[in-house]
This record gives structure tokens, C-alpha cells and sequence, in this order.
């Protein structure tokens, strides 16, 4: 099947794509000429989270985002290197504060970390995991949206992909998306994250393109 990508940076040019600008952007980022990667550095007690559970709201973490109306699949590679709980970095989806959806895996130090998706609807985020043991913070994400619907899922080889979640968004149909990269330190501060490239790829109205 041809793709027909939206976006296909590979962060090799040594400048950021004009189609791609930062909200709230880190004090420390730059592209890699070297090894063609998006490098940054988490600021101190970032975060995105809505009300549920712990009862505090956190909109501030680093999201590198285009727009669009469009259907599509976006898919990441992504390295880290966490120093403190919860130190996380993913792929996001956002219509407003009080709904987006990102997924990562969530650093815990001297236990099984946590792989999952968080999704926030009506300004409340509930919290999918599954505990992984990590010893190479490297890990492939993607999320496909279909016109209310969005489909998460990982891989560790960028081949074989797995399945996190399956959500509905409430959104009006046609809505405008901001879609990207994201990193962020609840706990802590400077965390070393480097993206290897961000692609999204245009798809038609088909649910099951997502699984494609």
C-alpha cells in the first residue's frame, strides 16, 4: 500500500521542519547532526495530567506538534535516559487540556517501569499500564486517529507492533488535532531524550487502516 505521509521528518537536515513548532518548549534542545536525532532535556516538574486520582492538574510538558483534520497514523522511535520517577517521553494527540492523549512508558527507579496510555476526556485522564522491565529505554510507538476513535500501540523493533489501547475522543468530527512528540519529568528534571525521526501518514476513513 503507497503512504501518503502528512509529515515524515527524520531530523536530518540539521534544522527543524517549518511545519513543526513547540509548546512549552525546553530551555535545552537541538538537532544532532551526527546521528540525525531530535535531542532535549527535560525542565523540572513537567507534566500533563488532569484531576483524576491524585487531584492535580499538570499541562506543561515539552509537545514538538503540527495540526491537522486529517485521518492518520504517527509513529516515533524513542530513546531515554531517566533519572527520576515517572520520566517519561511519547507520542501525543491534542485537541484541548481537557482532551488529548499521550502514551509513553513511565520510568520507575529499582522496580518494573510502566508502559500504557493516558486519556483525558472532560478534563479527567485515567491511566492504562502494563509493567515492563527495561534495559534499553528504546521502544517504537504509534497512534492512529480515525475521525472520534484512536488506536495506541508499541513495538520494540518497529516491526512487530503491540496493541496499548483503544479510545474514543470527545471531539466534534472534523476537529483539528495539534500531533507530535512529547517528553516530560513530573518528579525531577533533565532527562536526556532523543526522537529518531516523527512520521504521520494520511489515512482514509477505515478503522481497520489502524491495524494495517
Amino acid at each position: 500500500m503507497k503512504q501518503n505521509y502528512m509529515l515524515n521528518e527524520t531530523f536530518g537536515s540539521g534544522s527543524l521542519n517549518n511545519m513543526l513548532e513547540w509548546r512549552c518548549e525546553p530551555r535545552k534542545w537541538f538537532i544532532d547532526k551526527t546521528s540525525s536525532k531530535l535531542v532535549l532535556e527535560t525542565d523540572k516538574n513537567t507534566d500533563y495530567w488532569q484531576k483524576t486520582h491524585y487531584g492535580f492538574q499538570a499541562d506543561n510538558g515539552h509537545f514538538l506538534y503540527t495540526e491537522t483534520k486529517k485521518n492518520f497514523r504517527m509513529e516515533t522511535k524513542v530513546e531515554s535516559l531517566p533519572k527520576s520517577k515517572y520520566d517519561q517521553a511519547g507520542l501525543m494527540i491534542r485537541f484541548s487540556k481537557d482532551i488529548w492523549v499521550k502514551t509513553s512508558l513511565e520510568y520507575i527507579p529499582s522496580k518494573l517501569s510502566k508502559l500504557g496510555a493516558v486519556v483525558t476526556n472532560r478534563g479527567y485522564s485515567d491511566w492504562s499500564t502494563q509493567y515492563v522491565e527495561v534495559k534499553d529505554l528504546q521502544i517504537y510507538y504509534r497512534i492512529s486517529k480515525i475521525e472520534q476513535n484512536c488506536y495506541v500501540d508499541f513495538s520494540w523493533d518497529g516491526n512487530n507492533w503491540n496493541q496499548i489501547r483503544i479510545a474514543h475522543l470527545d471531539i466534534p468530527k472534523d476537529s483539528n488535532m495539534l500531533v507530535g512528540v512529547y517528553a516530560c519529568s513530573p518528579q525531577g528534571e533533565k532527562q536526556e531524550v532523543r526522537f529518531d525521526f516523527l512520521k504521520i501518514e494520511e489515512l482514509a476513513n477505515n478503522p481497520k487502516e489502524a491495524y494495517l
